[in-house]
């Protein structure tokens, strides 16, 4: 992964924490065919890292994301961008999205400004959100015609009900910070300019946790939103056994004992 160089993303590595920024601020981070592309490399590259355990992703300057650039894609008759677009969502925004909600690794969104259209889809597919207090989210789609994609309403609903769900997606309205942690939409908010600090911090945090565990969790929790009761039981039993079998079970109850802090290795 330390091989790789990008256009339009920076890495940064921080012992197992890494994070991931979306590198056009002149552009607020609004998503080209070079980020797109590149994002779905740097999501691989990070996933595969044996290394780190938590990511975060951010966006650099004054925005998370505005979205797709619509300049990059403006003109043209219009069933031709029709087809382009479904291509793009299909073959381009899918991978890395499911990348981060697939991954064995936790995955922080650290929000600043706009998460707008396709930017707030990643947002959500991240497993935690931090968000400064001048942080939205915005489903922009309306004002140009369009619908959530990127997997956005099957968050929102999930999130929010039906019936918010469908106003969050018509209104057009920003949902600023304090409004998403009422709502579920985000973890924590942080004052404006302390959000990366904030995001590195848990991360650190997060990745001193039994990475089985970590993972498992993630795991059952998107497991449950589809199963019945009685499925989620024995899915949780058939992953607890993975889990209390491994060494760094072992590890956990002995550091316990000893009163001291664990040492896990993700096995």
């Amino acid at each position: 992964m330390s091989d790789l160089t990008f256009e339009t993303l920076l890495i940064e590595k921080h012992g197992p924490v890494a994070r991931l920024v979306m590198n056009r601020p002149d552009k607020l981070n609004t998503f080209s065919t070079t980020l797109r592309q590149e994002m779905m490399a740097a999501v691989n590259a990070l996933n595969a890292d044996p290394e780190l355990r938590v990511i975060v992703l951010a966006g650099a300057g004054r925005a998370f994301s505005a979205g797709a650039d619509l300049q990059d894609s403006a003109g043209g008759d219009p069933a031709h961008r029709g087809q382009l677009t479904e291509h793009m969502l299909k073959n381009e925004y899918k991978p890395s999205i499911l990348g981060i909600t697939d991954s064995s690794k936790l995955w922080i969104a650290e929000v600043s400004g706009p998460a707008a259209g396709i930017g707030s889809a990643y947002m959500m597919a991240c497993d935690l959100v931090v968000m400064a207090k001048g942080g939205y989210l915005y489903q922009a789609f309306g004002a140009i015609g369009l619908i959530p994609d990127g997997g956005a309403t099957w968050q929102l609903l999930r999130a929010l009900g039906r019936k918010r769900a469908l106003e969050v997606i018509v209104g057009g309205e920003r949902i600023y910070a304090e409004r998403c942690l009422e709502w579920g939409l985000c973890n924590r908010v942080v004052e404006d300019g302390e959000e990366t600090e904030a995001a590195l911090e848990w991360a650190a945090e997060l990745a001193k946790k039994a990475p089985l565990a970590m993972q498992f969790s993630k795991k059952a929790i998107a497991m449950a939103a589809d199963l019945n009761f009685g499925e989620m039981i024995s899915q949780e039993a058939a992953m607890q056994n993975i889990c209390i079998s491994s060494e760094d079970s072992t590890e956990g109850v002995m550091a316990f004992f000893e009163k001291r802090p664990p040492a896990f290795k993700g096995r």
